[in-house]
Formats: structure tokens, C-alpha cells, sequence
């Protein structure tokens, strides 16, 4: 039976003994990557400040790291003999790294440098995922289509699945959360929890409220539900969602394929959203007790309008996107609180 890292990152799943040779070029790669990590980290520590002077210099330091990731990417693709385990867990954390790079700068770069380095970031993951798919067993994955029956279980058992989305592919993994549910108000009190990642998958006319703070949500196959939400210390990730209200605080926030939903957001960097129509959105109204030390420990206490500031993937134009909108204030929900209690 696998750990629980090894079962949430499919990844890290591959191993296979090589000759002295091979082992050498895979602590080559691997010392390289530490190097690499441990220069950032040096760079940090003497960076006053976590924003960049410049737009110029903000690029200069991205493209490096991006033409880093591709270099990495390239040597596991062109050699995968040498392939070995932590070898594409150490390109996620540099794609990682790069995420939190732009989200630090976000504020201060013009808007189509933010959306062309969202889509780069995109694309980056996009090639890691292609490559693991070739590399890691098979067996270890578990795919599923746009077109598959609500009724097929979401997840199996020590096992990711592999969700695929139009041209995107997200990886969901099996952790707790509420799956397979209809016309049920589920309630989740994650205070005083050492709280990972949450799942809402395969939802039907449900109100959902998770009380407290998360590490990371994941939004799968949901229609007609209310979510409300406390803050989340990493990403909330969305796809294939109708006729819902959303009520969400991350540092991050990717929407995929999400029709007719409107979403009350606290978010520190732009709100990203793909394949998307008539989304609206509108600030964070969520109340409950204890929410105020929750968001400052999230650091998502203050309020900075990037909730109405949405990157449409798949609309570079000069011009807003029309697949969202800001909803109209005599539209919103001023103030929302919830409890556990009243369920």
C-alpha cells in the first residue's frame, strides 16, 4: 500500500534500477535542481521585498526560470532510461515556484504580461503532465472524460484520476471530501483540524459549507450548489461546474469549464478562468465565527479587489472577455453567515 505522498502525486510513483551509469546522470539532474532551488532561496533571503523594481526585471527573472523548466523537461523526455523517482516532483516545485513568482508581482505588471505568463505557467504543466503520462505506469492512472456518467465513482481507491477537460488535464487526487451526493446540506468543521486538501465532487443541489481553513479545494462535476467556504492556503481549483454560487478565499483560484455560476471571491492573485461562460463575480461576503483569525492567518485579511480583475485563458484580446462580468451590486448577497448549528 502506498504512503500517502506517493498516492497523491502520481509523479512520484516510477522507479526502476539502473546501472552506476544511469545513476550518475539522475544525481547529475538531481544536483542540478538543488543547486538551482538553493540559489532561489539565497535570492529570497536577500530581496527585501518580494516585488520587483520592474517590469523588465520581473520578466528577465521569469524567462530564466521558465527556460530552466524546459530544460529539465527536455532531459527527462529525450532520456527516460534515466528516469528516476522525485525526478518530475523537483520540475513541479520549479513550475511551483514559478506560479508564486507571478502572484508576488501580479499587482504590478501590466495585464497582458500577467496573461501571457499565466499561459506560459499553463503550458509548462501541460508539457510535465504529457511526459508523466509516459513515464509512469499506467496502471496508476485512472481517465476520465467529459462524457462520463455522473453515476461512475469519482475516484479509485489509491489511485489519482486523471480528469481531462478539452485540451487541459487535471489531476484530482483521492482525498477527503464530500463525493457522490445529492439535495443534502453537508457541513465540514476543519478548526483545530490538521486539514490538507478537500474534495466536492459529483454534487447535486447541495449547500455546502466548510467551516474554517484548508490547505487546497478541489471543485469536480458540481450543479445547482451553493459552496460556501472559509479561506484556503493554497489554490481552490474548479472545473466542470453549473448553476452554482461559489463563496471563496485562496491565494489562488483557476476556473475550468464553468457555465451560469457566480463567484464571491477573496483572492490575492487574479482569478483565472477557461472555457467559461456568463460567470460573474463579486467579493467575498462570508461570516462565521472565528472567520476574521482565519483569513489573517491565511493572509487573506485585506481586501484587495482582485476578484474583479479575471484572466480569460482563452481570450487575449485588448478587450475584456465577454465569457464574465462583475455582478451587479443590487444583485449580491451583502453578507452571508453560516454556522454549524443551523444545519
Amino acid at each position: 500500500m502506498e504512503d500517502h505522498n506517493s498516492a497523491s502525486n502520481p509523479t512520484s510513483m516510477y522507479d526502476q534500477s539502473v546501472d552506476p551509469a544511469l545513476q550518475k546522470k539522475r544525481q547529475a539532474m538531481i544536483d542540478r535542481l538543488s543547486n538551482r532551488h538553493q540559489a532561489r532561496v539565497r535570492s529570497k533571503e536577500s530581496d527585501s521585498s518580494p516585488s520587483f523594481e520592474s517590469t523588465d526585471t520581473f520578466l528577465a527573472r521569469f524567462s530564466d526560470l521558465q527556460q530552466s523548466i524546459v530544460s529539465e523537461i527536455d532531459k527527462i523526455e529525450q532520456a527516460p532510461e534515466s528516469f528516476a523517482k522525485g525526478d518530475l516532483d523537483n520540475v513541479s516545485a520549479l513550475i511551483n515556484d514559478l506560479e508564486k513568482l507571478l502572484a508576488e508581482n501580479t499587482y504590478h505588471l501590466p495585464s497582458y504580461d500577467v496573461r501571457a505568463s499565466l499561459k506560459t505557467i499553463s503550458d509548462l504543466r501541460e508539457s510535465l503532465d504529457k511526459v508523466a503520462v509516459k513515464l509512469v505506469p499506467k496502471k496508476k492512472f485512472s481517465f476520465k472524460t467529459k462524457a462520463a456518467k455522473q453515476n461512475q465513482k469519482a475516484i479509485v481507491e489509491e489511485q489519482p484520476e486523471v480528469v481531462v477537460s478539452g485540451d487541459k488535464s487535471c489531476i484530482v487526487f483521492d482525498t477527503p471530501g464530500f463525493k457522490n451526493r445529492e439535495r443534502e446540506v453537508l457541513v465540514e468543521n476543519l478548526k483545530g483540524k490538521d486539514m490538507g486538501e478537500f474534495t466536492l465532487s459529483d454534487l447535486g443541489s447541495c449547500e455546502v459549507r466548510l467551516i474554517g481553513r484548508s490547505r487546497a479545494v478541489f471543485i469536480h462535476r458540481v450543479r445547482n450548489c451553493k459552496v460556501y467556504a472559509g479561506p484556503a492556503l493554497g489554490s481552490v481549483l474548479i472545473d466542470d461546474v453549473e448553476g452554482c454560487v461559489f463563496v471563496l478565499a485562496s491565494h489562488q483560484i483557476r476556473i475550468h469549464n464553468a457555465r451560469k455560476c457566480d463567484f464571491y471571491l477573496r483572492v490575492r492573485s487574479h482569478p483565472i478562468i477557461e472555457d467559461s461562460s456568463e460567470v460573474r463575480f463579486a467579493p467575498y461576503c462570508l461570516q462565521y465565527d472565528g472567520i476574521e483569525e482565519d483569513l489573517r492567518e491565511s493572509r487573506l485579511d485585506e481586501e484587495t479587489g482582485s476578484w474583479a480583475n479575471v484572466d480569460d485563458f482563452k481570450w487575449l484580446r485588448a478587450v475584456q472577455s465577454p465569457n464574465w462580468s462583475v455582478l451587479p451590486e443590487h444583485e449580491r448577497i451583502s453578507s452571508l453567515h453560516v454556522s454549524i448549528s443551523d444545519s
